[in-house]
């Protein structure tokens, strides 16, 4: 029946996120504060630019990051497939959604290693959420998640706003970053830390840093608010207000990237949260980070075809490119240098 419940939870965050999108979009990401500098005389040949960045000792065609989704629904295999297709054709990495439904249930859900033979060459992630790894069976489960899809590296998803918003949600956060360290000494490949939407600190990404954690991913406020879901899945009027007031809570995606790229300057930085376009791929990565990730912004085209999946991130893609011309920038790493202004403040 747990198993069930997890399920129909999956089955209602795919079905607000894909119904009502505009219901659950937090705070501002913050990258309308800031404004690259245009560059009327670029210097360069547009065709000439580089995107290409390396990153889990893989070579990716653009600074970019399918991030994780879904791991519920029967429909997440569709989903999945798609996702996988698209980020091999297109040489950029992948996070796919939480597997606990995999460990503690009946269905994959489409995370299995038919995920590695559909991308063989990308940087592919697991994922599981920090309350999975408290107690024994923690580091077990850490290791069955990365065995089921061939995984280059472990997101370990914290998200202690969603848990509470959550009937069943985990309230004991007591003893998670020991967790997280145990797994990280104890794991093959390298752990990733993201959170779901709410943003991490400067001061957090330290102490997890200092516990051997390998890449930060910010996932900030400014996509999804999760706390909005919880509050449209909420079947009474408590939960609701509660939810409701923090729809907007979080550390903006800009703000994270640039203040963890200050306290930790030689460490990967995921940036998502709110990453709508091309442009705002291009302050993130100006801003500190490393890569860019997108998760609702292509859920509608994942659950169409691997095509359209491909033809929503080559906009992105060319957004970027675009963006790099107009500074003046032939790679990344002029971009990362290019000159931007803050702007003000979003509203």
């Amino acid at each position: 029946m747990k198993d069930q419940g997890i399920v129909q939870r999956k089955n209602d965050h795919l079905d607000i996120i894909l119904n009502s999108p505009q219901d659950v979009t937090g705070a501002s990401t913050g990258f309308g504060n800031w404004r690259f500098v245009h560059c009327a005389l670029p210097e360069i040949n547009y065709d000439a630019i580089d995107l290409k960045t390396v990153f889990l000792n893989k070579t990716l065609n653009a600074p970019l990051l399918i991030s994780s989704m879904t791991g519920g629904a029967k429909r997440a295999t569709m989903i999945n497939h798609h996702l996988a297709e698209a980020a091999q054709e297109l040489k950029v990495a992948m996070g796919v959604g939480s597997q606990r439904i995999a460990l503690e249930g009946q269905a994959d859900c489409g995370i299995d290693k038919s995920l590695r033979k559909l991308a063989p060459d990308i940087p592919l992630m697991a994922n599981l959420g920090a309350a999975q790894l408290v107690g024994a069976k923690g580091i077990d489960a850490a290791r069955r998640v990365v065995e089921m899809i061939e995984a280059d590296a472990l997101i370990i998803h914290v998200n202690p706003l969603q848990e509470i918003l959550q009937h069943d949600g985990d309230r004991d956060w007591a003893g998670k970053l020991d967790a997280i360290a145990q797994v990280v000494r104890r794991l093959s490949v390298p752990v990733v830390v993201k959170e779901v939407g709410a943003g991490i600190s400067a001061t957090l990404a330290r102490r997890l840093i200092d516990v051997g954690v390998s890449a930060i991913d910010v996932a900030g406020a400014g996509g999804t608010s999760w706390a909005a879901v919880e509050g449209k899945r909420a079947d009474n009027a408590h939960l609701r207000a509660l939810a409701t007031a923090f729809a907007d809570w979080g550390i903006p995606t800009a703000q994270a990237v640039q203040d963890i790229r200050a306290a930790c300057p030689h460490i990967p930085v995921i940036a998502s949260g709110g990453i709508r376009t091309g442009i705002d791929v291009a302050k993130a990565l100006r801003l500190g980070a490393s890569l860019a990730g997108q998760a609702a912004a292509i859920l509608d085209s994942a659950t169409e075809s691997t095509e359209a999946v491909i033809a929503r991130f080559a906009i992105t893609i060319d957004q970027l490119k675009l963006a790099c011309f107009c500074t003046g920038s032939i790679n990344l790493d002029a971009l990362k240098t290019a000159e931007m202004v803050r702007c003000g403040r979003d509203t």
